[in-house]
């Protein structure tokens, strides 16, 4: 039966995972160099699994708390090694093009396994705190002339938050400024002990209205809305509001103006807001992961527009800027 993540009460965010530990994290990418991360140069560790199923979401691999398996159709080479060896029989070749039934496929990674040209690939690899903190540390000195550092992105880093933390409490212990990229989905007494070691939080604001963010992402908004304010009531953190301006879900005057209203009321100021655009990056990604992308007549958002919320948030005093 699926786990109902307005009624488990298992933390930290309605998933169950059997590897909540502090020992490994469930990692899809290590980014070096990244730049929109939080302040200068960043390697930015980004953890599989996620409580919300956003309808737009531009990285689909990042929501399911278990390894998948990905396609790149390009570089398959029609050996037929995957075929022979996958036990579910749900590869074919036909007319020079494999194919996976996706309904058949149980994820064993066998084919990944023996695919010579990465065509099929793992998503989702088990690291151990050591083993990515030897890669974050590989950048020690761009962090130090860039007042750079480390952050730890989604899926949701608060999913698998005793890993987190340890990843955050190694960075603390080498000097390194820290960042937690959020939704805020979390029970409190977990995200508070991730900020103790956390410089800054980027936190996700999606919609006000609580049926409408329900609707678009699986969960209410209650806690996140009041995590954030605990976050500035409880704890000096750093807070940076980030708002994705999401087509016929909240790219309107009224919506904007609903979540500057609301963070206008919280206990301490936020250091900045940040607008970032709909974009269909990872619409290629849905088809690979074997899902529908049902975005992809849907219009982006033009500049213009995009610059007029800007304006609109500094109207309420903010920093502001449009991101990506």
């Amino acid at each position: 039966m699926a786990c109902n993540p307005e009624l488990c009460t298992v933390k930290p965010c309605g998933l169950m995972y059997k590897d909540i530990t502090s020992d490994k994290g469930l990692i899809f990418n290590v980014q070096r160099f990244a730049l929109h991360d939080g302040p200068g140069i960043r390697t930015t560790v980004f953890l599989k699994g996620c409580p919300l199923h956003c309808l737009w979401c531009s990285n689909p691999e990042s929501t399911s708390p278990s390894p998948e398996l990905i396609t790149r159709d390009a570089k398959c080479i029609l050996c037929g090694r995957c075929l022979d060896e996958c036990p579910q029989q749900a590869i074919t070749i036909v007319e020079n093009k494999r194919t996976i039934n996706w309904a058949r496929c149980n994820s064993c990674m066998k084919c990944a396994d023996v695919c010579p040209s990465r065509a099929i690939e793992r998503v989702g690899d088990y690291m151990t705190v050591d083993e990515v903190m030897n890669t974050v540390v590989r950048d020690s000195s761009y962090y130090r002339r860039t007042n750079g550092g480390m952050t730890l992105s989604r899926g949701e880093p608060l999913v698998r938050w005793q890993f987190a933390m340890a990843l955050l409490r190694d960075a603390k212990r080498m000097g390194l400024h820290t960042a937690v990229d959020t939704t805020g989905h979390a029970e409190w007494d977990v995200f508070a002990e991730v900020l103790r070691y956390s410089d800054l939080v980027l936190y996700d604001v999606k919609q006000i209205d609580a049926r409408r963010h329900k609707e678009a992402t699986g969960v209410s908004n209650d806690r996140i809305l009041d995590n954030l304010e605990k976050t500035l009531t409880d704890s000096k953190v750093v807070v940076w509001i980030r708002i994705p301006v999401i087509p016929r879900f909240n790219d309107s005057e009224e919506a904007i103006e609903l979540i500057c209203g609301f963070v206008r009321t919280l206990p301490r100021p936020v250091e900045k807001v940040s607008l970032l655009p709909f974009n269909k990056f990872g619409g290629v990604k849905y088809p690979a992961l074997g899902k529908a992308y049902n975005w992809e007549d849907i219009p982006l958002i033009n500049e213009y527009q995009m610059e007029a919320f800007r304006k609109l948030v500094e109207s309420y005093g903010f920093r502001a800027d449009i991101g990506r």
